[in-house]
């Protein structure tokens, strides 16, 4: 993304930051939200992460005003705002549908709000923040004449322009073609990087928070299962569901059989073979006693032809490719090793004609380094998540907001 104007910079007001305290949502038969507490730093891209019905959807209407909590505090700037109206709120919110007004044009969409509330040089702060988002050159143009991507920076600048203390995202690229999507990904991080607002980030796109976000917090059923920085929830998840979740894992169940002062050794028992140990760092694991799981990611695992040699790596063998996918970049191949099941090997495609095929044998190595152990099993994760609350009332709220606004004005 090209540099902003220096005439840009300082724009919009330094974001502000967000706390949840001990916040519950129930609603007839279910919880959404299951005594919540969160803390957003002021000026930071934050990213809630989760499957349907975990409980996102909820806690973005919770923040934005469109529902009020059962019980606890929601502080926007060190204030409580729980009690008040999303209109009074120091919010706004992108949406993925964009909700632009046709029939004006992009300037008079992005200065709409500024001028309903007698904000002076209305239009000089929405050619500014037409900047910004790098549109200033179809001002004049109406929202039909715009590509899907040009219309979400449209709606992200119109957001910014109200300079709120937080900005809330709720899926904004998934209408997006994959290079759009990832091309808005680092522009949109850019953007929040220029002006210092707050974002909070509503998803299910593993991809999307991982490549924006700061922090992510990962959420399953009304509650947060880990949060951090994205390289260390995909490195060193605490959980099952984390661990399955944000990519891909292979998870193997045992008992650990030894230790040193900075490893531990689990055994993985399986039907017709002898148990076989594998070596998880201390430090890279949630227990270290008793029957626990451990993991490992499948661009971890090598992929052999021969049983490799050496002692400073975890061997499981022979297995038989079971499947190999090619996506271009990699091939996934699942590998049946007797007592493991079935293995996922992510393998880089570096030569032609060079890949296992489905009924190969082979052996698989990783790293000791590469494993984690969780602090609980496959089985305490699963469960049906109960339908969230649709994000379809949100853009009804705001677009009726808007409309009043128009008639009134």
């Amino acid at each position: 993304m090209a540099e902003t104007p220096s005439s840009v910079r300082g724009f919009a007001e330094a974001g502000a930051d967000l706390s949840l305290v001990g916040v519950s949502k129930r609603f007839p038969g279910f919880t959404a939200i299951d005594n919540l507490d969160l803390d957003i730093p002021a000026g930071s891209f934050f990213a809630l992460l989760g499957p349907s019905g975990c409980g996102k959807t909820t806690t973005l209407r919770l923040v934005a005003g469109l529902e009020e909590p059962t019980q606890g505090k929601i502080l926007i700037g060190g204030k409580d705002v729980t009690n008040t109206t999303s209109y009074q709120r120091p919010v706004n919110t992108v949406f993925q549908s964009y909700a632009l007004f046709p029939h004006m044009t992009i300037l008079e969409n992005v200065a709409f709000g500024l001028r309903r509330r007698k904000i002076a040089d209305a239009e000089k702060l929405a050619k500014e923040a037409l900047d910004l988002v790098e549109l200033a050159h179809v001002a004049n143009r109406k929202p039909s004449q715009l590509s899907g991507g040009q219309q979400q920076r449209v709606a992200l600048a119109r957001a910014v322009v109200n300079r709120p203390a937080l900005l809330l995202l709720d899926e904004p690229l998934g209408a997006l073609d994959l290079k759009l999507r990832r091309q808005m990904q680092l522009e949109l991080k850019d953007i929040q990087s220029e002006v210092g607002l707050t974002f909070l980030h509503v998803t299910h796109d593993q991809e999307e928070a991982m490549t924006m976000a700061d922090t992510v917090a990962v959420m399953n059923q009304g509650r947060i299962e880990q949060m951090g920085a994205p390289e260390l929830l995909y490195e060193l998840p605490t959980t099952a569901f984390v661990a399955t979740f944000l990519g891909q894992s292979n998870l193997f169940t045992g008992e650990v059989t030894g230790s040193s002062a900075t490893t531990m050794t689990v055994g993985v028992a399986g039907v017709g073979v002898a148990g076989v140990g594998i070596v998880v760092p201390l430090d890279r694991a949630q227990v270290h006693r008793g029957v626990v799981t451990i993991g490992v990611r499948p661009e971890k695992v090598t992929l052999h032809r021969a049983k490799p040699s050496g002692s400073d790596r975890t061997i499981l063998g022979p297995g038989r490719v079971m499947d190999a996918s090619f996506s271009g970049v990699s091939t996934q191949y699942t590998v049946a090793v007797p007592g493991f099941g079935d293995v996922t090997v992510f393998a880089q495609n570096t030569s032609i004609g060079d890949n296992a095929r489905p009924g190969d044998e082979v052996y698989l190595s990783w790293s000791p380094e590469h494993a984690f152990g969780l602090l609980d099993h496959p089985s305490a994760s699963s469960g049906k998540f109960v339908a969230d609350t649709d994000t379809g009332s949100l853009v009804v709220a705001e677009r009726e907001k808007l409309e009043a606004e128009l008639e009134e004005s």
